[in-house]
């Protein structure tokens, strides 16, 4: 079966009838069979899918089929299904089975689309390799030596692989962007409050975000909007009219900005040339291109890392054995029965930013740190909103350097933690930000390009990457 180069193709051929959505799903599930290697999946929803399919064709058949029909999409097994493992790749939520939908997925599904499973990822969506999986690492597909980026690796290296048609990742500190820089696909993450957060396993909640990878501009536009919207479940989603990126921005109404302190010290060579050669063609377009300023770049990894330990460390609170999930054997009473269960059930890294967040909010350091902190989060966010005072949409790196060999940073949680210097940004700011590729490095590693826009914006997001896909071709 051909790849499709997007949905727009594939839907045209399954209401031809030269395409059967039955015949479509099997070849996808025997490809996850015969790629099991990568380690994308936690679980597969083989027989679901095949009933979906069933449904949707007929569907098709009689005009009915919603926006999405027949599109397979893999979710982040951090997302809800109702009677479906939702298991965060924790051991501490190993066979803990969903009572609800997430409202994003619930979504999807009322436009047709098809789930296929659901996909591995850093335990609790901590990490930016996808190594602190209770189930293994994930591979990334372009080298299976190297990571696929984190905390979704799995959904970025199942599309990456073709394992699916788009997939669904979060993002609370560049989940979906860094992975979707180092497989070489779209991914976007929208501003806080565009898309309902309810069924989503919270790490940190002022953070978290809901968003999709694609392989193209036009599959990534369709999801978003689908998923976007009020959600009276969650009371931080926001009352917008409906996003539509069909309406066109001319390329005359964008205006780039490059911030000088994204292009400093520590940036791989090949991505900082592959990135000014975007930009020197869109210069050979006439499009205007500006410097501009974010002068408390250098604190956001500080800050974003106060505070999303300490939202980590109230939220897995939850998390003690008592009500659901995996509980310790002999345990004497009840204070030990919870020390147990955390200890054996949460994974190292989740247990250090429990301990680091724990930390920043004892008596004594809550002001030093987290405060302090949310203070500086506030200067973080009124250097963009200057910023878009300026320019429409920032270019900037997604990673400093193309995708990193496995074990090589998972001793050292500090180098770690580095590779989200410039994309934690836009989660302390709550504003849009999307991954494009642009190109492959001389391993033949894919590079990402990153831009950024004001808060609901994302159609300027999306605008942009079209000026830039026609730059590229």
């Amino acid at each position: 079966m051909p790849f499709y180069s997007n949905y727009i193709q594939k839907r045209r051929l399954l209401l031809e009838g030269s395409l059967s959505l039955k015949d479509n799903v099997s070849e996808f599930i025997n490809r996850i069979k015969e790629d099991s290697d990568i380690n994308a999946f936690n679980c597969v929803l083989e027989q679901s899918a095949f009933q979906q399919a069933d449904r949707i064709q007929n569907k098709l058949n009689s005009g009915s089929a919603g926006k999405l029909a027949g599109m397979v999409i893999a979710v982040k097994d951090v997302l809800s299904i109702k009677n479906t493992f939702t298991t965060c790749s924790s051991k501490i939520l190993n066979n803990f089975k969903s009572i609800y939908t997430a409202t994003a997925i619930q979504k999807l599904l009322d436009e047709d689309a098809i789930i296929i499973g659901k996909t591995n990822c850093d335990e609790f969506a901590m990490g930016s390799s996808n190594e602190n999986s209770a189930f293994g690492a994930v591979l990334n597909p372009h080298d299976k030596t190297r990571v696929p980026g984190g905390s979704s690796g799995g959904s970025a290296a199942a599309l990456a692989a073709n394992l699916c048609d788009a997939s669904i990742g979060t993002d609370t500190g560049g989940s979906i962007r860094q992975p979707a820089a180092f497989c070489g696909i779209y991914g976007l993450k929208p501003s806080f409050g565009r898309v309902s957060r309810f069924g989503l396993t919270a790490f940190a909640s002022s953070f978290d975000c809901i968003g999709p990878f694609a392989k193209n501009i036009s599959d990534l536009s369709l999801i978003c909007e689908v998923i976007s919207g009020k959600d009276e479940k969650d009371s931080t989603s926001v009352s917008l009219p409906p996003i539509n990126f069909s309406n066109e921005i001319t390329k005359n109404k964008i205006t780039f900005g490059i911030a000088k302190e994204y292009f400093a010290e520590g940036l791989n060579r090949e991505i900082k040339q592959a990135i000014e050669k975007v930009i020197s063609d869109l210069k050979d377009s006439n499009i205007e291109i500006k410097e501009v300023s974010l002068p408390h770049t250098e604190y956001t990894i500080a800050t974003y890392y106060i505070l999303t330990t300490a939202e980590a460390s109230s939220n897995l609170a939850r998390f003690d054995g008592v009500k659901y999930g995996f509980r310790a054997k002999n345990s004497s009473d009840l204070k030990d029965m919870y020390f147990n269960t955390r200890s054996e059930g949460f994974g190292k890294e989740v247990k250090r930013r429990i301990m680091l967040g724990t930390y920043v909010l004892s008596a004594g350091y809550y002001d030093a740190y987290y405060k302090k902190a949310q203070k500086v989060r506030r200067l973080i966010q009124e250097d963009f909103q200057n910023a878009f005072g300026k320019v429409d949409v920032l270019i900037a790196p997604t990673t400093p350097t193309t995708a990193f060999k496995l074990n090589e940073k998972s001793s050292d949680p500090l180098e770690m933690y580095l590779n989200d210097i410039y994309t934690t940004s836009a989660n302390l700011a709550g504003i849009p930000a999307l991954n494009i590729p642009i190109g492959k490095d001389s391993n033949n590693l894919p590079i990402g390009m990153q831009l950024l826009s004001n808060q609901f914006e994302e159609e300027k997001l999306i605008a942009a990457a079209k000026i830039i896909e026609k730059t590229l071709n």
